[in-house]
């Protein structure tokens, strides 16, 4: 396969009501598989939003709940589908993004790795460990989760794999929806790698999500892009892209491994490394990504 279709479905969540956000992933994921989606993907914590002081009640302990809902989808509308949940597990509840194939098989799941400490996410929910690439049979998608965007050796490490697609769900606040959209292009075009990026739109109880979803080429090309209200975005990915770019400008054979490990952290130009101080209070609401 060197071509595929995908959507994205940038709904407005609603708070802690999973019924609502079940009913309408599913009506979006209908509107996708007309459309002749291959991949189908949710925003994050597309099932909840950001209730997490009542996440135990709303997590899904696996393969149940909201993982259950988005197993269906995939059986019944025949594409592949991704999106991130609360997930209980004995340790705790974890921001988990799960990927089911057509037929309804657990293609992965990958847990958040950078937890944001602003949105109180540390004290509420367990940190993942460990990366998860997706083996998609027409390519190999990474998967990452809203503040994961912020830290670009993750994404260099998912392209060093062998990954032609970069996978983002998240809930990106409006207040800062152009780190967001700058981001989503840096990523694209510096690991010349597709990008799909599915943010929630509109009020989430008391935030308000950024939209702008994005499906994004190698060279950093917007092929689809959303505004600030609740839409689904479908485009048709050229697959040989990513093989092109990267013979057109080879980055990877001009890397120097044998340089950047010798860069070490000084006291004097190293980020601090200690614990973040509480932020001064700001006009703008601290939320996440």
């Amino acid at each position: 396969m060197t071509t595929t279709t995908v959507s994205l479905a940038q709904m407005t969540i609603a708070h802690g009501d999973l019924a609502a956000n079940h009913a309408s992933a599913q009506g979006l994921a209908r509107e996708a598989a007309d459309r002749g989606s291959d991949l189908f993907l949710l925003p994050e914590l597309w099932s909840s939003g950001y209730d997490l002081e009542r996440a135990d009640a709303l997590a899904s302990e696996y393969p149940g709940g909201s993982f259950a809902v988005m197993r269906e989808i995939a059986q019944r509308e025949q594409m592949t589908v991704v999106g991130s949940v609360l997930e209980a597990q004995p340790q705790g509840i974890a921001n988990c993004a799960a990927a089911f194939a057509a037929d309804g098989a657990l293609l992965g799941r990958y847990r958040k790795l950078h937890l944001f400490r602003l949105l109180d996410e540390d004290r509420y929910l367990i940190e993942g460990g460990e990366t998860k690439i997706l083996e998609l049979g027409w390519c190999r998608a990474g998967l990452q989760i809203c503040y994961d965007l912020r830290f670009p050796e993750l994404s260099r490490q998912y392209a060093l794999a062998g990954a032609d697609l970069l996978l983002f769900p998240a809930e990106w606040p409006a207040v800062r929806v152009e780190h967001w959209r700058a981001l989503l292009r840096a990523r694209a075009i510096e690991n010349q790698c597709f990008v799909l990026a599915c943010n929630g739109a509109g009020m989430s109880g008391s935030l308000e999500i950024g939209g702008h979803s994005a499906i994004i080429n190698p060279w950093g090309e917007r092929l689809a892009e959303g505004g600030s209200e609740a839409t689904l975005l479908t485009a048709e990915l050229d697959l040989t892209a990513v093989s092109q770019a990267r013979e057109i400008i080879p980055v990877y054979q001009d890397r120097r491994e044998d340089v950047y490990g010798s860069l070490q952290p000084t006291t004097t130009a190293a980020p601090s490394l200690k614990p973040a101080a509480q932020p001064a209070p700001v006009s703008a609401p601290i939320v996440n990504g």
